[in-house]
């Protein structure tokens, strides 16, 4: 039992060294050392450990081995001497099969089989050759025919896998790549159904809505009746353009590109103060950035996204709260409170002063929004200098006379909020006040967008 857990431990320490920094060296050095370590053996073998001519032909030609990846002709022509005068046979061998991987070119390759040939079959010095003794030369001629061979042989084989193994890596890369187109094209193809069947379904209820607002705004003579009928029409308007830019986002090829590129207007700061006046809630805005002063779009855009689904909720869940909706930058929050109670201290009173109900709320959040114009120089500056927006839509408890609107819901607001504000490297915080209200509270880093 010990034994075998000593050999465990030992066998995942050598896996560890074999894949570690040492691993990776000595499979580097390996295909260059052991090469010359053969024909060294081969040289002393052969000849010996006396210095002479042969000794230093076969050593020299040992030691040029090392360079036979960069220079493999002269490599091996460098190694012939080596098998004519020392008899040694590694060293060519090696060479030849080098540049057979290296150098594959047929009249090359031949003309250095018949170079290893002739050193082989003519002895040293020539003088010994006989010429009569056929038996023998043809053995020798024989022999050296197959140690030119083999190394050529192995060499065009190894070549051959090599290439082979690369193309399979580029038909299996080619492969990916159309199956990911289509996956693509059947994305894209579920994505133009999608968008069809939400143009058939919502777009005709939508349009439907409209003509019975549109209806009750010409024959009605009572005039918040006519004012709610106009609401319900604009909103429907509002709510086809969007339908219509959702619809050409789905059945563009690529969705996020056609949003970059801007198949329709993007809601953006500017159009908060409509958005509000729109909501028929009790709300005030306090916008202590600029539109567009920071010149990302995207930032803007989410943080408009946040407020128009906390806008929602609060219809949903808490009918007849007070709402406070509260836009600035996040470094700058002290500076840009001290210019909005110098400049639009005045704009506020005059918004809470014009009436009460849940009507007026809009007026309210105009009049905050109008009073910062007061400061609008200076808070442009002030946002330029920040790092992010903060946006802040805090209601109260819900008032207990209202009566609860029937609306749908799946509980995918929040997340998806949460998940966009993730996106953009932001944060966004949803939770109950200590009143009975909520709170969401999201920031965004301006150079997400």
């Amino acid at each position: 039992m010990l034994a075998g857990t000593v050999a465990a431990r030992g066998e995942a320490k050598g896996r560890a060294l074999a894949r570690g920094a040492l691993g990776r060296r000595l499979r580097a050095l390996a295909p260059v050392v052991v090469p010359v370590l053969l024909a060294i053996a081969d040289a002393m073998l052969v000849n010996g450990l006396e210095l002479d001519l042969e000794v230093g032909v076969s050593m020299l030609a040992a030691a040029a081995l090392v360079l036979r990846r960069r220079f493999p002709l002269l490599v091996y022509l460098f190694t012939l001497p080596g098998l004519y005068i020392g008899y040694i046979w590694f060293a060519p061998m090696i060479g030849l099969y080098t540049l057979a991987v290296r150098r594959p070119g047929r009249a090359r390759l031949g003309l250095c089989a018949v170079l290893l040939i002739t050193a082989h079959f003519f002895p040293y010095p020539i003088s010994d050759f006989e010429l009569t003794l056929y038996r023998e030369n043809t053995q020798v001629l024989i022999d050296a025919c197959v140690t030119s061979a083999a190394p050529i042989a192995l060499g065009l084989l190894v070549r051959t896998r090599r290439e082979l193994a690369s193309r399979v890596e580029d038909l299996t890369r080619s492969r990916r790549r159309e199956h990911r187109l289509l996956a693509d094209r059947v994305k894209t193809t579920e994505r133009a159904r999608l968008a069809r069947e939400m143009h058939d379904v919502v777009a005709h209820q939508v349009s439907l809505i409209s003509l019975q607002a549109g209806a009750v705004q010409v024959s009605t003579e009572d005039a918040a009746a006519r004012a709610g009928a106009t609401s319900i029409r604009e909103l429907s308007v509002r709510t086809l353009e969007e339908l219509r830019h959702m619809v050409g986002v789905l059945r563009a090829d690529g969705g996020e590109a056609a949003e970059a590129h801007g198949l329709a207007p993007q809601p953006d700061l500017e159009e908060l103060p409509r958005l509000i006046e729109m909501s028929a809630l009790d709300v005030t805005y306090e916008g202590g950035v600029v539109a567009g002063a920071s010149g990302t779009k995207t930032v803007e855009r989410a943080a408009f996204r946040t407020v128009q689904e906390a806008l929602t909720n609060v219809r949903k869940h808490a009918p007849g709260a007070r709402v406070r909706v509260r836009v600035d930058p996040v470094d700058t929050v002290d500076v840009v409170d001290a210019v909005r109670g110098e400049g639009s201290g005045r704009g506020q009173g005059s918004g809470r002063g014009e009436g009460s109900g849940r009507g007026e709320g809009s007026s309210r959040g105009q009049g905050s929004s109008r009073g910062q114009g007061a400061g609008g120089a200076g808070q442009a500056e002030e946002s330029r200098a920040a790092h992010g927006l903060r946006v802040e839509i805090r209601n109260g408890p819900p008032d207990a006379t209202a009566t609860v609107p029937a609306l749908p819901g799946g509980g995918h607001g929040l997340v998806g909020l949460r998940e966009r504000a993730q996106s953009l490297g932001g944060t966004l915080e949803a939770r109950h006040t200590s009143d009975g209200g909520f709170v969401v509270r999201a920031e965004f880093p301006y150079g997400a967008g």
